[in-house]
């Protein structure tokens, strides 16, 4: 190339990529934070890290992981994510758009004692992943959701199965608690009820 000839601009590809290696590298970032973190080596046991892709349109947040969740170290692994995976299939969404994870990582006994540090780090995941939409599972989650003071963000009500505004760039969707809905037959009917609108806001999304 001649010292005259301009470089050609990046692709939209090109640029998409960059973006991607750059959400890569700062989840890489917090998984290692996360697991340093000092009230988290109290308990002797890992972190429960987020799983999913870094730069996820569908964004799950349920508050607490269960026992399942803390053997492996990965937010929605067993019950809860076999569940998410067979409602995906049905309501037609590619399980590659989903990332999850939960408020409280440090695997306490009551996750009440969470350091508030710690929960506070879903602010930087949310930063990181960028998505167009935020499940919110509970109304614990709920409460730490509307307190991690996110720029732009909008209040948050408990109103199943109901799109709300969050950010400019994303909105919100309140369900009942997941874990609770495994086992209980009128819990699980209002969850899916409530999950069921996903459904429909990614059927409205737009193309690529």
């Amino acid at each position: 190339m001649s010292k005259i000839e301009k470089a050609m601009p990046a692709t939209d590809n090109e640029i998409k990529e960059k973006y991607l290696e750059k959400a890569i590298r700062e989840l890489n970032q917090l998984s290692r934070d996360l697991t340093a973190c000092e009230a988290c080596t109290k308990t002797k046991v890992m972190p429960v890290l987020g799983s999913g892709h870094p730069q996820a349109d569908i964004f799950l947040l349920k508050y607490a992981p269960t026992v399942s969740e803390i053997e492996e170290g990965v937010a929605f692994y067993g019950r809860p994510g076999n569940a998410l995976m067979k409602s995906f299939k049905r309501l037609n969404i590619d399980p590659s758009v989903v990332y999850g994870t939960v408020c409280a990582k440090c695997p306490v006994e009551d996750p009440s004692n969470a350091d508030d540090e710690c929960i506070a780090r879903v602010a930087e995941e949310f930063a990181i992943v960028q998505p167009k939409i935020v499940v919110i599972m509970g109304p614990e989650t709920l409460g730490v959701l509307n307190d991690l003071q996110i720029p732009l963000a909008r209040t948050v009500e408990a109103r199943d199965g109901e799109i709300q505004a969050f950010t400019p760039a994303c909105d919100a969707l309140f369900v009942p608690e997941i874990d609770e809905a495994l086992d209980e037959e009128g819990a699980k009917r209002r969850f899916w009820r409530a999950f069921r609108t996903l459904g429909r806001w990614h059927d409205d999304l737009p193309p690529y």
